[in-house]
């Protein structure tokens, strides 16, 4: 048996199984908080920021003019209004869409014990380009 072979498997075991855990939990944190949001939401224990009979006059209206009506913020502004009935279930998409993000951190400090530089390099730089497009900062003026 050739040991470099089960060494090298052995730690690509290891990778895959901490980026699969990690992204297990990540996705189950954000269906459970669509869930948790929308229960809030149906029941009624969150109050909406648009209110349910204001809805039918301003479903029709381009999207700049609905934000101007209902006072929705664009970008990161929802977080002021996540309490909102209606706007919370955004934790739970931004929980979804953001839950690639701990695995690939986690894998940093792999690849650095094994001194692959290379792969942790990559693994900080996807990160950071995920950090860029969720910040907004790269919209070039939307």
């Amino acid at each position: 048996m050739n040991t470099p072979n089960l060494t090298n498997a052995q730690e690509q075991q290891a990778e895959a199984s901490r980026y699969a855990l990690l992204l297990d939990w990540g996705t189950r944190v954000g269906v459970l908080a669509l869930i948790l949001s929308f229960a809030a939401y149906l029941f009624g224990l969150l109050q909406p920021h648009v209110p349910l009979e204001h809805l039918p006059k301003v479903w029709n209206l381009p999207v700049s003019a609905y934000l101007q009506s209902t006072g929705t913020p664009t970008g990161w502004g929802w977080l002021a209004l996540a309490h909102k009935g209606d706007l919370s279930n955004l934790i739970g998409i931004a929980l979804l869409a953001g839950c690639s993000l701990p695995p690939l951190l986690g894998l940093i400090p792999l690849y650095l014990k094994r001194r692959d530089y290379v792969y942790a390099g990559l693994c900080a730089l996807i990160a950071l380009v995920i950090g860029l497009a969720a910040s907004g900062i790269l919209t070039g003026g939307h």
